[in-house]
């Protein structure tokens, strides 16, 4: 049976991991190859960026990597130019590239908090800025920002520059749905909740006397009793991807065991 992204090309900025394990981008990268999508992925990292093509290639499954910084709008148009010179197209660019800073207004440097938008919502943007003209010379494609429950509710840390850079991601991509509804092009926000992923390790544990401490905690928050995975954003990510969601845009779908439907 052909994939659900059979012979499509995929762009994933933030197709890495920051640590052993899988991250969101790198388990979606991975299950976009699996389903037939020559998946370009993207890394500031270039280790990180190879890793995941490894992967890919070693599954016999189409990728390859490139580097960048997605706040810089010359190297994000500089990978779109290559990949659309080299495949002559755009079929899926998914956005996972995402930061939390802690700290509220009174703790954050003026310059964290331009950094944490920087790396959460202004890389959307010069994405879907670069892409978006070539998907509207196809009259198709789909784009999939990943944001996070934390652009709807407290989550119980204090990162006030995160809650407002992913709530700024949610309506980005409502807007960019709407805007070009009629274009062929859809644009869908997956919010991840509470997740077990090497990016806890690196920017949450410090909240904790452990990493276990950490893990048990966010575990007994979740309605299910654990934190989702790289994969449950992945295969929410690749729904909205495949033609399967051809009506739907503008959405921001919640990823989390039912974490936002819980009054306490």
């Amino acid at each position: 049976m052909p994939g659900r992204l059979q012979d499509k090309v995929a762009v994933v900025f933030g197709a890495g991991s920051v640590g052993p394990g899988w991250g969101n981008g790198k388990a979606t990268a991975v299950l976009f190859a699996r389903e037939g999508a020559h998946v370009v992925c993207v890394d500031f990292v270039p280790e990180a960026a190879n890793e995941t093509v490894s992967i890919i290639r070693g599954e016999g499954s189409l990728a390859s990597a490139a580097i960048c910084d997605v706040t810089s709008s010359d190297q994000v148009k500089n990978v779109v130019d290559d990949v659309v010179a080299k495949h002559g197209k755009i079929d899926v660019l998914h956005n996972n590239v995402g930061f939390a800073t802690m700290g509220g207004p009174i703790e954050l440097t003026e310059a964290e908090w331009h950094k944490t938008f920087d790396l959460n919502i202004t890389g959307c943007f010069l994405a879907c800025k670069h892409v978006l003209p070539r998907m509207l010379e196809r009259r198709s494609g789909a784009i999939v920002n990943v944001s996070s429950i934390a652009a709807i509710r407290w989550t119980g840390y204090p990162y006030a520059a995160y809650y407002a850079a992913k709530a700024a991601v949610n309506n980005f991509t409502m807007g960019v749905a709407l805007q070009y509804a009629k274009d062929g092009i859809r644009a869908n926000a997956v919010m991840p909740g509470l997740m077990n992923t090497p990016l806890i390790h690196q920017q949450i544990s410090g909240q904790y006397t452990n990493a276990e401490d950490m893990v048990r905690a966010r575990d007994a928050a979740c309605p299910m009793g654990r934190m989702g995975t790289g994969w449950d954003v992945a295969h929410a990510a690749l729904f909205l991807a495949s033609d399967e969601a051809a009506y739907i845009t503008g959405v921001s779908l919640p990823v989390d065991g039912g974490l936002t439907c819980r009054a306490a």
